[in-house]
């Protein structure tokens, strides 16, 4: 395969995840709407291309009004209860964001893992709420694929999740400015103009 077709079965793939409407949707946009509606600060967590994708929705998060923050930025505030933690540890523990889940914990925030592996012991110690993500992980990558195969191809180590993550968080984004009736001009009011 290449260009389109690579293009194409990387959609799929992608596309795939989201056949069943994972409940990760509905859970982010009614755990967001909530600390919105108590006034709640977020903060967002991830580790690695995972923490990139979280990264790119705490910067949509802010064009909503949203008060929200990436763990480890230096403006970063503290957090405190009223305020959500949500992190994601698409194959169902790294020890820094256990970590981090911890202290937020700890500080009265509450706590939503994004993961694909939602039945581990991490998701039940540290998390509030799970919102399961269904799809391969840098954990679960190692299934045989052959380039005679190209049906049963998956994109390399976490990047069907990391893709999965960010069509999730625009799908999260569309309804939570619905519901919170932000129109794409008051969203586009507050994107930087520092560029």
């Amino acid at each position: 395969m290449s260009g389109g077709g690579d293009a194409a079965a990387i959609c799929a793939q992608i596309a795939a995840v989201f056949s069943g409407d994972p409940a990760a949707r509905p859970v982010l946009v009614a755990e967001l709407a909530a600390a919105a509606a108590r006034g709640g600060r977020v903060f967002v967590h991830g580790v690695g291309r995972e923490g990139l994708m979280m990264r790119a929705l705490c910067m949509r998060l802010a064009h909503l009004g949203l008060p929200a923050h990436c763990v480890g930025d230096v403006t970063a505030p503290p957090a405190s209860p009223g305020d959500l933690l949500l992190a994601s540890a698409g194959p169902g523990a790294f020890s820094t964001v256990d970590a981090i889940c911890g202290v937020a914990r700890g500080a009265g925030a509450h706590v939503v893992l994004l993961t694909a592996k939602p039945e581990g012991d991490f998701p039940r110690r540290q998390a509030d709420v799970v919102a399961h993500l269904p799809a391969q992980t840098m954990a679960d990558d190692e299934e045989a694929t052959t380039e005679s195969s190209p049906a049963k191809a998956k994109l390399p180590m976490g990047s069907l999740y990391e893709g999965a993550m960010f069509v999730l968080f625009e799908m999260v984004v569309l309804e939570l400015a619905r519901v919170l009736g932000q129109s794409p001009a008051q969203m586009r009011a507050r994107h930087t103009n520092l560029e």
